[in-house]
Parts: structure tokens; sequence; C-alpha cells
């Protein structure tokens, strides 16, 4: 489990293929801020935009360690087979502070950055995410872009010939955000991981169970 608060930026200086074909996966190679993987050991959790991955390799003196990417993953994920930066979270301990929200760690989708400009003091950021993500987002609802906790300040339903077609959400973003994750690195068209509330799943799916039960008596 994670909190998505971002805990440092690594950047993925390799990819290596794991096999030849597109059902293979990929390596990867993160450096890791000075002194991040003090006390990391093999088979940790490590989240890198969001993704809840495992470590495979690591050499602590020289900051950097190894995942293992599925075919899988990267086919239902954005952004972990490109060299270039990402947002890292240890795996939440016991004791720590739950400062963000229950992040998973398993992506629900992608979503395009549709505008990403300086307003004020801070940066709003917006998105378009699937039509199959559209129920789960709302106005103050919690969302992870990229792996980082945030608060969703506006929703906007988008429609195409009196049905819906995806969702644009609006995020504000202040200062420290942009300067301590990766999100900095966004731009219009950007692809983006999206993981949606953990709570929101579980209503969603009380809801639905709701439904088929009063269709269905006899169940």
């Amino acid at each position: 489990m994670f909190t998505g608060i971002i805990t440092g930026v690594g950047r993925i200086t390799a990819v290596h293929d794991l096999g030849s074909s597109f059902q293979h996966g990929k390596r990867l190679t993160i450096q890791s801020p000075e002194g991040y993987l003090v006390g990391v050991v093999l088979g940790d959790s490590i989240a890198l935009n969001g993704a809840c991955m495992t470590v495979t390799g690591i050499d602590v003196a020289n900051h950097h360690f190894t995942i293992d990417v599925s075919a899988e993953s990267l086919g239902r994920t954005s952004g972990l087979s490109e060299l270039g930066k990402v947002n890292l979270e240890k795996a939440l301990r016991a004791n720590d502070r739950l400062g963000g929200h229950i992040v998973s760690g398993h992506v629900d989708g992608v979503g395009q950055v549709t505008h990403f400009a300086q307003v004020g003091e801070s940066w709003e950021l917006r998105i378009s995410a699937a039509f199959d993500l559209s129920k789960f987002l709302a106005y103050k609802g919690s969302i992870t872009v990229n792996g980082v906790s945030l608060t969703v300040n506006d929703v906007q339903d988008q429609f195409v010939n009196g049905a819906l077609q995806n969702t644009e959400i609006s995020i504000n973003l202040i200062p420290h955000t942009v300067k301590n994750t990766a999100l900095g690195e966004l731009k219009s068209g950007s692809i983006v991981n999206l993981e949606i509330d953990t709570v929101a799943r579980y209503v969603e799916r009380m809801l639905h169970v709701e439904k088929l039960c009063a269709a269905n008596p006899s169940i």
C-alpha cells in the first residue's frame, strides 16, 4: 500500500527487453536520489509513477535499482518504458503517517493532459479520463496522477451525440508539488497513470450488486 506522497524523484536510465516478442516485458534501471535506497532490500515494493513494482536488483553505493515490468503492466500504464524522470514512493509501513490517501499502486487507466499552465502561484492541470473511469471522479474527491495523491477541483462530463464520452478533471498543483515531483515535466498531450480512490471502487461495487439483486429477486 502507498499514500500518494512522493518520497523521491528518480530517473529511468536504461530499458532492456526481456524477450523478443510483444509478450515479453522490460527491465528498467532507475537512478534514485542519494541515500534513497538505504534500508531497501530485494523484493521490496516501490511505486513508479503510481505503479507498484518489485525491486529485483539493487546497488546502494551507486544509487540505482532495477525492476522487471511485465507486458501486461506496460500495456496498462504510461511512462514505464521510456527514459526520463519518474515519481518514486516506497511502500507504506504500519507506523507511517497517511499523508495523502490510501493508494494500492494498481493503475486503473490512463488519462491525457489537456491543459497545464501556471495560474497565480500555482498550476492548473486538466486531464481527460476515459468513460469507464468517469463514475469514480468526483468534486473534491481523491485521484492519483502518476503516483501523486491529488484533489479534484472540477469535473466536466463530455458528451458526444447524447452519450457520455469522457470526463475532464481539473486539479490545482501547489509550487511544492511541482518542485518535488515529476509532474512539472507534463505538457498538453502527455499520458498519465490514474488510480481512482479505493473507497469509490467499493461503493461502486456495492451499488452494482444492489442493482443486480433488485433486478433479480431470486438471487
